[in-house]
């Protein structure tokens, strides 16, 4: 008998890339079909808070929360290099002024959301559609932005200032990369099969790679307003070396900010980080 395991990740153009070989046939696991699910990042993380899905693409944020019933797996996590999500505003600041200001954020669980809090104290925060923060700030609804996806390389045609980039901020403190998503395995899977889903995920990112205009293409299919030049810049971005496997350094990073989200009581715990 043949079983089902759905992989749920969110269309945006660096996910969709990452399982295009597993969501198109081209790899397979044998024994098991997989039944895709494409939602945004915020209901993959309600999802994965329910429990609902064996394999699933998560805000790193989420995972203290969900620790107890999934693995984080060593391949498919979204980590800056010196760059991640970005602050902006209609004029140009520092961080430090944006005290006392409404700022929206891009949904509760984002990781994104957690690094304004780490980041900014005593704000007025608004929670929006990440597509809509853009939009809010250059009509003066709120003060300031944070944004993610595509809308961290498109925002300065809009008119819009960068105040401060978290990946840059934490790149300069930590010395490592800034996780921001992850993709987790579901415990009751057991042990075995789990490593071998994070293997075939780390197999269609490989092939991607290898077949990079027809796994691009279908990528981009997903993306927002951006055309081809700028979405395969993003796709490099986030699909990059520590994606395939995020090592030692990735898992350092994510202790780091599991540390210091419980140390500002923003998080419950500081869960134990074993990598399938």
């Amino acid at each position: 008998m043949v079983r089902s395991i759905t992989i749920a990740h969110s269309p945006d153009s660096d996910d969709a890339f990452m399982f295009y070989a597993l969501s198109q046939g081209k790899i397979r696991l044998e024994e098991f079909n997989f039944t895709n699910l494409l939602e945004d990042i915020q209901s993959l993380n309600q999802r994965a808070l329910r429990s609902e899905v064996e394999v699933t693409a998560i805000s790193a944020h989420v995972y203290p929360y969900i620790a107890n019933h999934y693995w984080i797996m060593r391949t498919g996590a979204s980590m800056g290099s010196g760059y991640g999500p970005i602050v902006i505003g209609r004029k140009k600041m520092e961080i430090s002024e944006l005290k006392g200001k409404r700022i929206a954020h891009p949904g509760e669980f984002t990781t994104a959301t957690l690094l304004l809090r780490l980041y900014v104290q005593e704000a007025e925060l608004v929670s929006l559609p990440f597509d809509k923060i853009a939009e809010a700030v250059r009509y003066g609804d709120v003060d300031a932005g944070v944004l993610i996806h595509e809308g961290q390389i498109t925002f300065e045609k809009e008119g819009l200032f960068k105040i401060a980039d978290f990946g840059e901020l934490w790149e300069e403190e930590v010395h490592l990369p800034l996780p921001l998503g992850l993709d987790v395995v579901r415990k009751d899977l057991g042990w075995e099969l789990a490593r071998k889903i994070s293997e075939k995920l780390r197999e269609s990112i490989e092939y991607g790679y290898e077949h990079f205009e027809e796994a691009a293409a279908y990528a981009l299919q997903f993306g927002r307003g951006i055309n081809k030049e700028l979405g395969e810049k993003f796709i490099r971005m986030y699909v990059n070396e520590l994606t395939i496997d995020m090592g030692e350094r990735g898992r350092q990073a994510l202790e780091i900010l599991y540390r210091r989200g419980f140390e500002k009581m923003l998080l419950p715990d500081i869960p134990p980080i074993e990598l399938v």
